[in-house]
């Protein structure tokens, strides 16, 4: 293993002794949030330190074999054992130094999170809005995969089935670092059911993926909000609440609209409405502050804005292929199933070959 890595290893096992000296000093016990925090971050360093483990055992088991085959007096069938011995061995320690790899990666902290998914028809007329509610269909069962649950927030319907937009929240652990590589534009290829001539049409749909935001990390003031209610519809006029328990809150700063009628109360509305606000709010600066960065480097390197296509879904060829890593599969019906892993996989070893070759 090389050098340097095997240091940043045991530095991290050294933090987790640290640790572990602190959670049993009673300044620290009787400070509940200084506590959890603590806690959590041993937690998470508890799995290097038990890969240490195994991997010095490994290492003193290739070296007592290494000691046999040394040996001119040890007997030929001593030395093929030994010989098989260190292949097994050798491989064991190939497979731990490439976990510990992926490890040692820094974690974005917005990665445990849970998160605000947004899901729009783009072009493509109603051909688009019937691709949303599918393509929502597959990151419900895709979320299911993941013991994550999605809570529907918003949804507007068209008249044959399709949605111009649904918002949903996804929650559990690891919620956001599952759905992150999804933002961007999903283009759909198809014979749409209303063409009669067989035709292949193009369609796009756009998909925001948001960490959904504390409320100690963005404050809002109250007297910047207009909260307006509305008696919630359905479609067909389906199970519609006659009350006013459906919301709508609008940031009067940056112009922010977010509502909500999911649920039969308004208070457990607002409550969804508020979170899906806080998201969106951080999201809007953060792609402000991103807009300005790309502009300086666009004829360098591209935009770089979300409005780029990342995936198509060629269902004549049942074929998706994501652009981004050049990753083509031939098991369409799977993914629109919820089997993303292969995507989600490629893209996070791209992930963290780009974070290797970055600069420390």
């Amino acid at each position: 293993m090389e050098a340097t890595l095997l240091k940043k290893w045991e530095s991290i096992v050294l933090r987790f002794h640290e640790l572990t000296d602190q959670l049993m000093d009673p300044s620290v016990v009787s400070q509940p949030t200084q506590l959890r925090k603590l806690s959590k971050e041993r937690t998470e360093l508890e799995p290097a330190v038990e890969l240490l483990e195994t991997y010095h055992d490994l290492a003193k088991q290739l070296e007592e074999a290494a000691q046999i085959l040394a040996d001119s007096t040890a007997g030929q069938e001593l030395h093929r054992m030994a010989m098989e011995e260190t292949a097994a061995l050798a491989r064991q320690r190939s497979e731990l130094e490439a976990q510990v790899k992926e490890f040692l990666i820094p974690k974005d902290p917005k990665d445990e999170k849970n998160l605000v998914l947004e899901i729009r028809a783009g072009t493509g007329g109603e051909e688009a809005a019937l691709f949303v509610g599918e393509l929502f269909r597959l990151y419900t069962r895709f979320a299911e995969r993941k013991g994550l649950k999605v809570d529907t927030v918003e949804a507007s319907e068209t008249g044959i089935g399709g949605y111009k937009n649904i918002v949903a929240l996804v929650e559990g652990r690891g919620a956001y670092g599952s759905f992150k590589f999804e933002a961007g534009v999903h283009r759909v290829q198809r014979v749409p059911v209303t063409e009669a001539s067989g035709r292949i049409h193009t369609s796009t749909v756009t998909v925001a993926v948001m960490p959904e935001v504390d409320e100690v990390d963005v404050q809002i003031d109250p007297k910047d909000l207009r909260i307006d209610t509305f008696c919630s519809s359905g479609a067909g006029g389906q199970s519609v609440n006659t009350t006013y328990s459906a919301v709508r809150i609008t940031h009067l700063p940056t112009g922010v609209v977010v509502s909500c009628q999911d649920e039969r109360s308004q208070l457990k509305n607002r409550t969804k409405a508020m979170r899906t606000l806080r998201a969106r709010i951080v999201e809007a600066e953060c792609e402000k502050q991103e807009a300005e960065i790309a502009q300086n480097r666009k004829s360098q390197v591209g935009t770089g804005e979300r409005s780029e296509k990342i995936r198509t879904y060629n269902f004549p060829q049942n074929r998706v292929t994501d652009h981004r890593v050049g990753v083509t599969l031939h098991k369409l019906e799977l993914v629109m199933e919820g089997d993303l892993d292969d995507i989600v996989q490629a893209l996070k070893e791209q992930q963290q070959r780009q974070a290797e070759a970055a600069p420390a």
